[in-house]
């Protein structure tokens, strides 16, 4: 299919203009006219780039893309590396942060979710980004959803606070969305879920006796890009393969 038909695409699809974000959304670098071929992975990083050419694939999607605000503009060292992969195999990078995140069935927070069990009954946070709603098995122990956790990413989570509180109400959001534990809080959980974790984020755990778990920020975002390339085949008759390079954090 012609570039521009996928962009337009996945602009409509993942409503890319609704959110403010700290990124450009859609097409982020321009490559030939015509795909057959994507790659989709969680960052634009360089080895998933060396993948895409050794692949001969005609375009990459992630969650992750090249460009943020407040980066330095200059097109120097690692930024340089990547760009010139993309432009001299005439490869398209599409990118899409936020609205990959709140897609409601092939977001990041919507397949954490169906990996897990868990049932978003209501949003929460900033730009409705939190999920809120019941676990898998409602009034199970913190801790065990952190074991259930561990054995569905193959990660060890990070659970602090109050491992033994009954979960009734959980709330997630996947990737660094620790910022949004107090507001979670506010809306009734009683655990949250996010990828990453910051110092305050201990304190709040134990003082507001609410636990959190921070099961990883790749770990965490891997199957909204997963279910893009799934769509991707399915809807577009497009050849899409997702790849999931190894991220510790």
């Amino acid at each position: 299919m012609q570039l521009t038909e996928l962009g337009d695409h996945l602009d409509t699809l993942l409503d890319a203009s609704r959110l403010k974000d700290y990124c450009p959304n859609g097409l982020q670098v321009e490559g030939r006219p015509e795909v057959l071929r994507v790659l989709c992975g969680v960052t634009a990083s360089q080895a998933l780039l060396d993948l895409a050419v050794a692949g001969g694939h005609d375009a990459v999607f992630v969650h992750h893309g090249l460009f943020w605000k407040g980066d330095d503009g200059r097109v120097t060292g690692f930024r340089r590396r990547r760009l010139r992969t993309l432009l001299a195999n005439d490869i398209s990078l599409f990118a899409y942060h936020l609205p990959l995140d709140v897609h409601p069935e092939l977001g990041n927070n919507a397949q954490l979710a169906r990996r897990m069990g868990w049932q978003g009954e209501a949003r929460f946070a900033d730009q409705d980004l939190g999920w809120i709603g019941r676990p898998a098995r409602v009034g199970e122990r913190a801790h065990d959803i952190a074991r259930a956790l561990a054995g569905a990413l193959g990660r060890e989570p990070l659970l602090v606070g109050d491992g033994e509180r009954a979960v009734r109400r959980i709330a997630w959001c996947t990737g660094g969305a620790q910022g949004y534990f107090e507001q979670a809080i506010l809306a009734g959980a009683d655990l949250y879920v996010s990828g990453e974790i910051s110092e305050p984020t201990v304190h709040l755990a134990r003082e507001s006796g609410v636990p959190y778990i921070a099961a990883g920020h790749h770990a965490t975002e891997r199957y909204g890009a997963r279910a893009i390339a799934l769509h991707l085949e399915e809807a577009l008759g497009l050849e899409a393969s997702f790849v999931d390079l190894d991220n510790p954090v």
